[in-house]
């Protein structure tokens, strides 16, 4: 009915002196603070220090001791002991490798490759050893440390002259990556030549022919990249031996460690033998000198490497990593020029003679060590030596300094040029170590050069060529929620989401991002009463639709913005009930789907049955079977394989809350890596309360060591379905969602299929071969339990849960290492390891709590034994005789008494430290080691860190969590209900920002059977429950 026109004026009269509003807050992406941005500018400018200092170190350390090694050398007259050194510093990064790969072999599925490309490899492999070893132990040592620290750039000859091939090819050319490739080649040739030159002028026997064994190494040397610049030219040899590589990456590293320690090995061996003359066990080690500089170059060369990684995943790889690489070996040539130079005015100091000449300080340099620590004089009077008898400094032969000046700035010319491409390079997001760089680790003796000639020249690597392509496809994501009696707030998170992904990623704008989204809401028991009307829930749900829709409308800045207009609705009647159907602000879709239980099974894993059939099933295979007469079936087939793999269905609770980038980095992790078939993020529980602030430390610490560990060693078992994005062709495999659907029959069904979906799910997923992972900067909000009934009641379905899929796992685990190259039979241990913990968590229990019997109220061990076991007894004998509440009620009383008791335990411990004056106790260094373990972590987690304040709390209820939950759940394993939301009074509805609702002038709602309309005049004054009743009330 339509309004009189003096109401009408009334209203608009009243927009006019009325312009307060309603607005609930809607959380937008949060944006990084001033002070997380100069905390992350600050974390990665002392990224890149610690990459250059840790680079500088690795690389002097490893120039002295050749240094040392030298004849010319009075620091260590044990040369074959220095030689062995050497030896050592270059096995080091291929004995980490063999460890490295060995543990992936045992924790991963590993193939073994061809014959001819174990053959190349192994050739490859005994050259380049052979040329570091000789270049290193042999001919380096007969030079002076000036040529030394600048010739090792020249080993990027042949990268270079790949590349120039490269630009050769008629898909390859490019001006100016032409001209630097080929100016690089000419800058090294030109190094090689001057360097050659200055060895003709030098005196020393047999010189020439040490320069040419250095040559020819760097030559060999520069073989060791070949896989990253022949990957660009053609030949089916190489294609096929590096396609073998790639699928046995593992099997592949083992054996070529292997031989590079078995050469090297003989090289260093056969020349020590060959050179000895008895000193090796007559002269004097001096490992005060010798293994410090060992020491020194392992670990700096490790932790360079190291950082380098963590500069790339940071995203700062110019300026973290690019930039102290190419500063490196010129950092060190001026260091030494610079020792000398200072050694050189302190010794003119030293005589009183300002005006000494050069000469005289070389011929005494010998026997002058200077001020300071005696081992780093005698290695500062080394680097003198050696640069007074081999660079012409003596005489001041100003042609040889030249030549070692202009060979050193060409050899590092040369590299930069050939390495340019490294400045190019962008990395995605969350891109693995493996696509970073080409090989696994490091080359000892070339730091700076290995690091930068083994960044990835191309991006599109045999290995990436699948996940590199599948990312530019078109993916279509399914946001699909299950809700059942959220409240009011509760939806408005959910929604709000949807809405916010809806701004984010425009209908408009699909097809340019490749991506498209549809959004769907399955409400479990949507009706009631004989007519079947919605229930209350069920209104409460559009009336927040409706409200949201007009926040995410109502954006204009502007205070005399037009009242939007809700676009039409329609309303379809379905086998299962009804569906609701809304096209959201930017053209996304949304379905809310209405289920009545008379008609379909109800519970969240009914209803993640019933849209993935429908998602999956009819919408997304069905058409492909309606067309087989039309096409052919093996183009409809790839087509079909192809929309599959791309189709990601995102499990949603109906309280999550989380970010469109929270999704996108989840979307990044399925189309980056093929074989993973679902993925999770980080769950924070929001709410009020002891009980919250308990939960939020105990996701905390899962998700920072339990998820991340079975990220790393294996994969994910759980991917809760609050906030997880499964692939589609993953959930249509064999024995995933048609054995997901299999109806509880037996007591253990209940326990595994309907108390835990999501880990069951996960489970059939894990039996399939696919993988699923963890995502830590994917951060979605859940509403967490706030009372302790409710708490109980969620724990009591998870616990059984947990355990009964567990051992499904580890039932099946032989078949499961088999298939999945993910799980390994050591993950499988690790897991027996796990769940033996847990099973044994209230025995451990029970012991601890006799021990703080006995620790504070000093009871005998029997009697304090007697005490800790008689709690958990009494308890047992009342689940087993009373009900839930009273069940419930006396887990509340024990808890609190258990919290006093760990909290006096604790307290009684830190006056014993204090006491004692020593932490040197059982008790305190276990305490002392649990809170550094969770500091520390907390460290590494800057954002999260506050949660470390609800530790305490966590630590005090340790009981009632491990022993009396455990009990409870046990007990009550009979009871299959949800235990959460199951006798919950709807909330009334939010008022609305005026004090009159303006819906438009008709909305049509169109059954399958029948349509009919409900006319609302656009000016219309309704109240909400006359309003919902005219949207939603179904009359035949």
């Amino acid at each position: 009915m339509e309004k009189p026109e003096d109401e009408n004026d009334m209203e608009e009269l009243r927009k006019k002196w009325d312009p307060f509003l309603l607005k609930p807050v809607i959380d937008e992406e949060e944006k990084p603070t001033k002070f997380l941005r100069s905390l992350n500018y600050l974390v990665s400018t002392v990224v890149g220090l610690l990459v250059f200092a840790f680079g500088f170190f690795s690389k002097a350390s490893l120039l002295l001791m050749i240094t040392v090694t030298g004849s010319d050398s009075s620091t260590v007259l044990n040369k074959p002991f220095c030689r062995l050194i050497l030896g050592c510093m270059l096995v080091v990064p291929n004995v980490l490798t063999f460890v490295k790969s060995l543990w992936k072999a045992i924790f991963k599925t590993s193939e073994m490759p061809s014959r001819p490309a174990i053959a190349f490899v192994c050739l490859v492999d005994v050259l380049v050893a052979g040329g570091t070893a000789v270049l290193i132990v042999i001919a380096m040592p007969h030079f002076d440390i000036l040529n030394n620290t600048m010739m090792l750039s020249g080993i990027c000859i042949l990268p270079a002259a790949f590349q120039v091939a490269h630009q050769c090819l008629p898909m390859g050319f490019k001006l100016w990556t032409f001209i630097a490739s080929l100016l690089s080649v000419f800058l090294v040739l030109v190094g090689y030549i001057t360097f050659f030159i200055h060895s003709i002028n030098s005196l020393s026997p047999g010189i020439m022919v040490y320069t040419g064994i250095a040559i020819a190494c760097t030559l060999l040397v520069s073989l060791n990249w070949w896989e990253n610049f022949t990957t660009i030219l053609p030949g089916k040899h190489l294609k096929s031996i590096q396609g073998s590589l790639q699928k046995s990456r593992n099997m592949t590293y083992l054996l070529s460690s292997c031989v590079r320690i078995i050469v090297t090995g003989a090289v260093v061996g056969g020349y020590t033998y060959a050179t000895e003359d008895g000193l090796f066990f007559t002269m004097p080690y001096r490992l005060d000198i010798t293994l410090s500089l060992f020491v020194i170059q392992v670990v700096a060369s490790a932790l360079c490497r190291w950082f380098s990684v963590i500069a790339s995943k940071m995203h700062v790889f110019r300026r973290c990593f690019a930039f102290p690489m190419v500063l490196m070996s010129p950092a060190v040539l001026a260091f030494f020029i610079i020792v000398f130079s200072d050694r050189y005015n302190h010794f003119q100091q030293d005589i009183d003679c300002s005006n000494c000449s050069l000469s005289l300080y070389c011929q005494q340099s010998s026997s002058y060590i200077g001020h300071g620590v005696k081992q780093a004089g005698e290695l500062f009077r080394d680097i003198s030596n050696n640069l007074c008898n081999k660079t012409g400094m003596a005489d001041q032969q100003r042609v040889s300094l030249v030549l070692i000046g202009v060979s050193s700035l060409s050899f590092w010319a040369g590299l930069v040029l050939s390495t340019i491409y490294v400045w190019l390079t962008k990395f995605q997001r969350i891109e693995r170590t493996s696509k970073l760089f080409v090989r696994r680790l490091y080359e000892a003796a070339f730091i700076d050069q290995s690091m930068l000639l083994n960044v990835r020249l191309c991006q599109t690597q045999p290995e990436e060529t699948l996940s590199t392509s599948e990312s530019r496809e078109h993916v279509t994501i399914y946001l699909c929620a299950t809700m059942w009696h959220e409240t009011f707030d509760e939806m408005l998170k959910i929604l709000t989401s949807l809405f916010r992904l809806d701004k984010y990623q425009p209908k408009q704008q699909s097809r340019r991002n490749k991506m498209s989204f549809e959004a769907h809401i399955v409400f479990d028991d949507a009706f009631e009463g004989k007519q079947r009307k919605l229930n209350r829930y069920a209104v409460n749900l559009v009336e927040v639709i409706q409200e949201v829709y007009r926040i995410f409308m109502e954006e204009e800045s502007s205070i005399f913005r037009k009242d939007y207009e809700m676009p039409r609705q329609k309303m379809v009647r379905t086998p299962y009930g009804g569906r609701l159907c809304y096209s959201l602000p930017r053209g996304n879709d949304l379905y809310v789907h209405f289920k009545d239980t008379s008609k379909i099974r109800q519970k969240k894993r009914w209803s993640q049955i019933m849209y993935m059939y429908y998602l999956l099933g009819w919408k997304l295979t069905k058409k492909y079977f309606d067309n087989i007469e039309n096409g052919d079936l093996k183009t409809l087939e790839e087509r079909l394989l192809k929309e599959k793999h791309n189709t990601y269905v995102l499990a949603l609770d109906g309280d999550t809350d989380f970010q469109p980038s929270a999704l996108m980095l989840l979307v990044d992790r399925l189309r980056m890596y093929p074989q993973v078939g679902a993925a999770c993020g980080r769950i924070h529980p929001t709410g009020i309360g002891p009980m919250v602030w308990y939960q939020k430390f105990e996701y905390a610490v899962g998700h920072w060591l339990q998820k991340t560990a079975e990220h790393v060693f294996g994969c994910v078992l759980c991917s809760p379905g609050c906030f997880s994005l499964f692939r589609g062709s993953a959930l249509m495999d064999d024995n995933v969602i048609r054995r997901y659907t299999t109806k509880a029959t037996e007591a253990a069904h209940y326990v595994q299929y309907d108390q835990g979906e999501d880990r069951w799910l996960c489970t059939l997923l894990l039996q399939q071969g696919w993988r699923v992972e963890y995502n830590a900067a994917s951060d979605a909000y859940t509403n967490s339990p706030q009372e302790f009934k409710e708490f109980y009641n969620q724990r009591r379905r998870w616990g059984p849960s947990t355990l009964a899929n567990t051992l499904d796992i580890l039932n099946m685990g032989r078949q499961i290492a088999r298939r999945n190259p993910s799980i390994s039979r050591p993950y499988i241990v690790y897991q027996i390891i796990s769940m033996a913990s847990s099973i044994l968590s209230p025995a451990s229990i029970c012991l601890m709590i006799a021990g703080a019997f006995r620790y504070v109220f000093e009871v005998d061990p029997n009697g304090s034994l007697c005490l800790a076991v008689l709690p958990a007894v009494l308890y047992i004998v009342v689940c087993y005789t009373t009900k839930a509440e009273i069940q419930i009620a006396v887990a509340a009383i024990l808890s609190v008494l258990y919290a006093f008791l760990m909290l006096a335990t604790i307290i009684s411990i830190i006056g014993d430290i204090i006491s004692e004056q020593t932490f040197f106790t059982p008790t305190a260094i276990f305490l002392f080691s649990m809170t550094t373990m969770y500091t520390v972590t907390a460290v590494l987690h800057p954002q999260e860190f506050y949660i470390l304040i609800y530790g305490l709390l966590y630590l005090i209820t340790v009981p009632s969590a491990y022993l009396l939950l455990n009990i409870y759940a046990m007990v009550n394993m009979n009871n299959v209900s949800w235990g959460t939301r199951e006798k919950q009074t709807p909330e009334i509805s939010k008022p609305s920002s005026t004090s009159s609702k303006r819906v438009q002038d008709t909305k049509m709602w169109g059954f399958s059977c029948c349509s009919f309309g409900v006319h609302v005049s656009k000016n219309s004054k309704v109240s909400d429950a006359s309003e919902t009743q005219q949207l939603i009330e179904v009359k035949r």
